[in-house]
């Protein structure tokens, strides 16, 4: 029982005394900052920028699939309408060259969907790479230890938010924009 005793009469010095030191450190806090990402992304110059720039490309491409779709309608429907005037050699042809056209449509379709989803890749990985580069100059600069998106944070005190931080500073690195100061 003594034993018992002393040793927990140790461990509890021990805990008190690693306490001792982490109390010392609590009244300087880890601070902790909290950024919206889909905030920088809707708001900053380069965010609205690259949503634009794939705007522009996704609307190009559709233009291009709708007119090569219509092209194929019409093809069908000009078969439908000859093919009791055509000969069997004719329209075999005729169907023939439709299905090709058809298969070339589907193949340009996943061909423009993997431009589309490499271009939104390459612009949203040169984006990210500039916020991540931002937020930790940020973070340095102002002491944070950690900065954390806001996706999967319940709650957080708006003090702790310096998403309008960033976004000032990625517009001001952009060349557009003000500069946030520090």
């Amino acid at each position: 029982m003594r034993i018992f005793t002393a040793v927990a009469i140790m461990t509890i010095a021990v805990v008190i005394w690693t306490l001792g030191g982490t109390l010392a450190l609590a009244a300087d806090a880890p601070k902790i900052a909290v950024v919206n990402l889909q905030t920088v992304l809707e708001t900053s110059v380069a965010g609205k920028a690259a949503q634009t720039e794939l705007k522009t490309q996704r609307d190009k491409l559709e233009a291009d699939l709708k007119q090569k779709g219509g092209d194929i309608q019409e093809l069908e429907k000009r078969l439908q309408r000859e093919s009791m005037v055509m000969s069997k050699e004719a329209r075999e042809e005729k169907d023939r060259e439709l299905r090709i056209k058809a298969s070339d449509f589907q193949a340009l379709q996943k061909k423009y969907r993997n431009d589309l989803q490499e271009s939104e890749r390459k612009l949203m990985g040169k984006l990210q790479k500039d916020i991540s580069d931002l937020v930790a100059e940020i973070g340095k600069k102002e002491g944070y230890v950690l900065v954390i998106s806001n996706i999967g944070v319940i709650y957080s005190q708006p003090a702790m938010d310096i998403t309008s931080r960033l976004i000032q500073d990625l517009n001001g690195k952009t060349g557009t924009g003000k500069k946030a100061s520090p």
